[in-house]
């Protein structure tokens, strides 16, 4: 979170709170449904690779050059391969995903410790540094069981990963919105 967050925070405090607010629902979903919520992740990422196929097959022939029409065809070669792959094969598709959801909640644990240490001398700075280490600590977790646990991690640990966001966006809107109280007055 930045001072920018900040500040629109302060600006619009009832749609921050609204937003951290359904972050903290849809997360406690994805916890309770964790096969479902696996399954869809899936499915959506699988049509979202094959759009996006067929929107990178197009900006490539708009390109320039033919290594550049060429690579950007082979990318989308890829992202139709694994959006078919996701499709036809979910459980293979979630079990690829987890592995990816490890590697995506390392690197958003590094990016909160080095927003925290941008932040650090802001009021509310902790919870930056709280969501990076749960953050982090479900990265390690979905690792250490990879892939027995597949089928209920995406689930689980996305819900709450989403909860953990949502009560940080909450608590620093609320910190922001007290200080500029204080210093409204």
């Amino acid at each position: 979170m930045s001072t920018a967050f900040a500040t629109v925070a302060i600006r619009n405090p009832a749609w921050s709170i609204v937003w951290s607010i359904l972050l903290i629902i849809l997360g406690l979903l994805a916890i309770g449904l964790p096969i479902a919520t696996s399954f869809g992740v899936v499915l959506i990422i699988g049509w979202l690779l094959i759009l996006s196929s067929a929107t990178q097959a197009v900006h490539a022939f708009q390109s320039k050059g033919i290594a550049s029409i060429l690579w950007k065809l082979l990318v989308a070669l890829l992202y139709l391969g694994v959006g078919i792959y996701f499709l036809a094969h979910p459980v293979l598709g979630i079990a690829s995903l987890t592995l990816a959801v490890t590697m995506f909640f390392t690197a958003e644990a590094a990016m909160d410790f080095f927003a925290y240490f941008k932040a650090r001398k802001y009021k509310g700075s902790g919870w930056i540094l709280f969501d990076g280490v749960v953050t982090l600590l479900l990265g390690l977790l979905i690792w250490r069981q990879w892939p027995l646990s597949s089928v209920w991690a995406i689930g689980t640990l996305v819900g709450i990963s989403m909860v953990m966001t949502g009560v940080t966006r909450l608590m620093i809107t609320l910190t922001a919105h007290r200080h500029s109280e204080t210093y409204a007055e």
